[in-house]
């Protein structure tokens, strides 16, 4: 049996080696597991429903409100890890944080817990998002530019990234005389208590709208204010690696 080296014993330099990979097998899990835990609460107060349900996710707000949210730990992750280690991967694994955790929760607690069907309750895909961004930022080297161009397409390409998996939703299917489509049927047959019977039926807010000519005009407007967006958590990034008590504390 090796004996343990005393406390105040310097350690070998393959002794260290050996502990420093020890630490990141812990700490490195820990971190994604809070970075994905810290970005599901934020999606979830920002977009909230919008995500959650299939019937939900309209022409109007899901893609406005959705890149917004995307880009605000995706441009302070992406500037730290830019900045401290020169690779561009905080984008991108910002957003599998988010996907996993969604992922997660969709299943425990819509599925298993409320037996809301997978098919009416899983979340949407947006990790080519976070790869876009960060392949544009080892290109250009520029947060101006990754930001310029982007930010643009994360906004202007929330709509054609899931289109095919929420195409299916608008079939039109025949319920009671009325012609509606599967997205329609899912909220007459799973009613929920928090959304009003209105915001099913109107025009603004249904998936039945979806891919009408409101749909790119929105999705450019969302373009341009992610860019500003980006452009305002790059920045709010950079301050919390210039700043001497964050830098002490990690």
């Amino acid at each position: 049996m090796t004996a343990l080296p005393h406390p105040d014993q310097p350690l070998t330099p393959a002794e260290a080696r050996r502990v420093d990979a020890q630490l990141d097998w812990v700490i490195i899990p820990l971190f994604v597991l809070l970075l994905g835990a810290v970005f599901s609460f934020e999606f979830a107060l920002l977009v909230g429903d919008w995500d959650y349900w299939i019937d939900w996710r309209d022409r109007r707000w899901w893609p406005l409100v959705t890149p917004l949210a995307l880009s605000t730990l995706s441009g302070v992750f992406g500037y730290a890890f830019w900045r401290l280690l020169r690779i561009p991967v905080g984008a991108t694994l910002s957003i599998l944080a988010l996907t996993g955790a969604a992922w997660l929760s969709r299943y425990l607690n819509f599925h298993g817990f409320a037996n809301f069907p997978m098919n009416m309750v899983f979340p949407s895909t947006y990790i080519a998002l976070g790869l876009m961004i960060d392949c544009i930022l080892l290109l250009t080297r520029s947060f101006f530019f990754t930001g310029v161009f982007g930010g643009f397409l994360m906004g202007l390409l929330i709509y054609p990234l899931n289109w095919p998996i929420l195409a299916p939703f608008m079939v039109p299917v025949e319920l009671h005389g009325t012609l509606l489509t599967v997205a329609d049927t899912m909220g007459f047959q799973y009613v929920r208590t928090a959304m009003p019977e209105y915001v099913r039926i109107i025009e603004r807010s249904t998936l039945r709208t979806f891919g009408e000519a409101v749909t790119p005009v929105t999705a450019v407007f969302a373009g341009f204010l992610t860019i500003l967006s980006y452009w305002l958590w790059v920045w709010i990034g950079s301050l919390g690696v210039k700043a001497g008590w964050l830098r002490k504390a990690v």
